[in-house]
């Protein structure tokens, strides 16, 4: 990790601390108000979004290293969908980006953005939206164009995931949208909604990496002060053996979603790395919640005990954005056109 990005990390650490998320049972009705506004104090609340079209700068693996902090803090913020998706689709079509977190999501089947007279108007629904309640704005990519809804025009009927996220339905009854709402997307910006689901997949995979690492640490902190027989859990072998399968996940989980970001950030070869990343940090994650769990015993799956703040974002966060199949069924397709003679290629990036 490089200084900046250390220090980066350090200070986002520093913020969660001060105002900690919720550790209640969630249901989705709370959001850390507070800690959004110290990420915007800090300047990252837009990360990765170039300053001369509205953002702070940076990188998305900067983006990331941000977003695995999140992930062990398990804050109840929308840095992901903010910076990495919809400031990043209004930098990119050179549109003004709005104050405040916002919502992004791509449009499907049940969506349409029509042409009318001297605007737009917008009709249909979109599934799973996350944070869509308490987003000021809500960012929708089409085909060929972005438009941005304020949360008034909206009906919005709420939902949660395992771990107790606004995962909400969103409604779209024919809002009529100015033309300076809805965007182009360039040519040549290389947009499109595989481009748009992939950084929402590497914000999962990076989320994952801090909820796997805060695992491990719960799961040492509590192996060593429990006791059975007369000496502590981190004294018999067994245990032993399961923290240290549970340290070499959690650095895989920390690797591919590193390697993913820089991908991305070099805007070749990131289709593989984000398909093979997400495929293993689903596996990777899953099985440190699932040793997690095995080393707490009973303890760990109560409302009052913050394990299951760790691993329901784990449960969740694997699934999201592309579950592990869906990603693994890429990976399949990716080396199948590569062909025998391209597959090394593909896998070392054309070096």
């Amino acid at each position: 990790m490089s200084e900046i990005a250390e220090a980066l990390a350090e200070a986002v650490s520093d913020a969660c601390e001060r105002y900690p998320s919720p550790t209640g049972l969630a249901d989705g009705s709370e959001w850390n108000a507070q800690l959004w506004s110290a990420l915007d104090q800090i300047g990252i609340t837009l990360l990765s979004v170039p300053e001369e079209q509205g953002g702070s700068g940076g990188d998305v693996h900067a983006a990331a290293t941000v977003l695995r902090v999140l992930g062990q803090h398990w804050a109840s913020v929308p840095l992901a969908e903010t910076a990495l998706q919809a400031a990043w689709l209004l930098g990119a079509c050179h549109a003004p980006i709005p104050e405040g977190p916002m919502a992004a999501a791509a449009a499907g089947g049940h969506f349409a953005l029509v042409r009318e007279s001297d605007g737009w108007v917008a009709d249909g629904e979109l599934i799973r939206v996350p944070w869509a309640r308490i987003a000021d704005h809500l960012v929708v990519l089409t085909a060929s164009h972005v438009a941005v809804f304020r949360r008034d025009e909206l009906e919005i009927d709420p939902g949660t995931n395992v771990a107790g996220e606004p995962r909400d339905r969103v409604v779209v009854r024919r809002v009529s949208l100015p033309a300076d709402r809805v965007h182009v997307v360039p040519e040549d910006s290389g947009i499109d909604q595989g481009l748009f689901i992939a950084r929402g997949a590497l914000a999962r995979m990076a989320m994952l990496a801090g909820a796997a690492q805060r695992s491990l640490e719960m799961s040492l902190t509590y192996a060593s002060e429990r006791e059975q027989f007369g000496r502590s859990l981190d004294k018999f072998q067994s245990v032993q053996h399961q923290i240290a399968e549970m340290a070499g996940e959690v650095l895989l989980c920390k690797t591919v979603a590193e390697s993913a970001a820089m991908a991305l950030d070099d805007g070749e070869g990131w289709q593989l790395a984000i398909s093979a990343g997400k495929v293993t940090a689903a596996e990777a994650a899953g099985n440190v919640a699932r040793i997690a769990h095995q080393i707490h015993g009973a303890i760990g799956f109560t409302e009052e005990h913050d394990l299951r703040q760790c691993t329901t974002r784990i449960w969740s966060w694997r699934d999201e954005c592309g579950a592990a199949r869906n990603w693994a069924e890429e990976v399949g397709a990716l080396t199948v056109a590569a062909g025998a003679d391209g597959v090394w290629s593909l896998l070392s990036g054309g070096a």
